[in-house]
């Protein structure tokens, strides 16, 4: 007769559970069962499931490996060797030349206006009197000369030649403050001053 209350399936279940700790006999049989479960649930899930025999290797990625692992070194992954490095043409060296009369003149007349800075003249006026004798790239460093930092207000010489090549010359210029040294190189709008210093 089958259970029909709740009442009854939990006198049954309890006596089922109660079943082994009701002496050692009951205990050690239900410890047997349940590990023989166990050891057999282990044995025969791997045997229903099957194992999957391992994949092979495509004919495509063999020929890659064998491509790829020349012995010559040739194939697809062999690193590439560096290119030497060669220079198209050879460095050229300045061509010394005598002074070209042009250069010194445009020397002296830079020396001059550097020293011209009377008093009242704005330092961009300064600037603008030098601008058509200044090359474009050294314009931006004369915009931060200090006039009050010139100690000279003449030339006192002549440009005397110290380098001289084909595209560039400098000069010494005595003035009534410090000897300037001058740099005028040429360019496609004719000779221009690119950098000066003081000598002494």
């Amino acid at each position: 007769m089958p259970i029909r209350t709740n009442r009854g399936r939990a006198a049954v279940y309890r006596r089922i559970w109660g079943w082994p700790l009701r002496s050692t006999t009951h205990l050690v049989v239900a410890i047997v069962v349940f590990v023989g479960l166990v050891v057999a649930t282990g044995i025969l899930v791997p045997k229903l499931a099957g194992d999957k025999p391992p994949a092979t290797p495509s004919v495509a990625g063999q020929q890659s490996t064998t491509s790829s692992s020349r012995p010559d070194g040739k194939g697809p992954g062999a690193p590439a060797s560096p290119l030497p490095t060669r220079l198209s043409e050879p460095l050229r060296t300045p061509t010394t030349a005598p002074p070209a009369p042009e250069a010194l003149a445009l020397i002296k007349q830079w020396a001059t206006t550097w020293t011209n800075h009377p008093d009242g003249m704005t330092p961009q006026q300064w600037l603008d009197n030098l601008r058509p004798l200044t090359t474009e790239e050294y314009l931006p460093t004369l915009a931060t000369v200090d006039l009050a930092n010139i100690p000279a207000s003449k030339v006192t010489g002549e440009p005397a030649t110290t380098e001289s090549f084909t595209t560039s010359v400098e000069a010494e210029i005595a003035t009534d403050g410090p000897k300037l040294k001058i740099t005028a190189v040429k360019t496609n709008v004719g000779w221009r001053v690119s950098a000066y210093d003081r000598v002494g």
